[in-house]
């Protein structure tokens, strides 16, 4: 299984601030999405690159992976300790909430797993270009 990371994910103290300093220097804004006050995610990609920077409210780091299912079982069989799969509720127009399983139509990142390092750093992982579409 590949795990790509696409994005890296900033701490930033003020998300418009940051996201007016990043477009100012040159960054292509991608996404500004603020469905609720709990999640924004505003997201950025350098000119010619092929990993974007996001920051916001209520993200973790981020793995994206072709096989959501395979890639759960793979980790909890390394013995981490993983959520249970889910997926966005209420697309196309998603606010935010999530209902237990992968994602009906397989659509891109709309499905979801969470481990958490040592540290207690969070990863979601995200199935994008799933191998059953």
């Amino acid at each position: 299984m590949d795990y790509a990371i696409e994005v890296v994910t900033l701490p930033v103290t003020d998300v418009d601030r940051a996201l007016g300093f990043y477009v100012q220097a040159g960054f292509v804004l991608d996404v500004d999405y603020h469905p609720n006050d709990e999640f924004r995610v505003v997201q950025l990609t350098p000119p010619g690159s092929g990993c974007s920077i996001q920051f916001g409210t209520g993200l973790s780091a981020t793995l994206v992976v072709t096989d959501i299912e395979a890639a759960h079982r793979e980790m909890s069989e390394r013995g981490l300790n993983v959520s249970s799969l889910r997926h966005k509720a209420g697309l196309p127009d998603w606010q935010g909430g999530f209902e237990p399983g992968i994602d009906p139509g397989r659509r891109d990142y709309a499905s979801f797993f969470d481990f958490t390092d040592p540290d207690g750093t969070t990863w979601t992982v995200q199935e994008r270009g799933s191998l059953e579409k």
